[in-house]
């Protein structure tokens, strides 16, 4: 399947590069945090995610990212990621994509790391 997605950029965050993608062009920016395993690219492979991520672009600034040590973004080598650290790719992404303020969105594990996110930064 040909990938019809946005252009995979990159974020320099404390725990390497971050790979994320950005579309839509709405009022609002909405970070989508994923759960522990992310792939950008593997979004795109299943129709139902991709329909689900377009669906959100046509009222949203849409930012998707891969967590470190995920999908395209830098691997980590022999250690598990804190929420914190995982945080700051959040962060690294939102300086990166000039977003100043968002709302945002977790999935699976995504959820908890997007209540510490909201906790931390309201």
């Amino acid at each position: 399947m040909l990938r019809s997605s946005p252009t995979v950029r990159y974020a320099k965050g404390s725990n390497g590069w971050v790979a994320y993608e950005v579309m839509g062009t709405g009022p609002v920016d909405l970070v989508l945090l994923p759960g522990p395993l992310s792939h950008l690219d593997l979004l795109w492979e299943e129709p139902s995610c991709a329909a689900f991520l377009r669906d959100l672009a046509t009222f949203c600034r849409l930012i998707i990212f891969d967590n470190s040590g995920t999908g395209l973004s830098d691997p980590v080598s022999g250690r598990i990621l804190t929420p914190e650290q995982t945080a700051d790719d959040f962060k690294a992404v939102m300086n990166a994509s000039s977003t100043g303020r968002a709302a945002i969105f977790g999935i699976s594990g995504g959820g908890s790391l997007a209540t510490l996110i909201a906790t931390a930064h309201p």
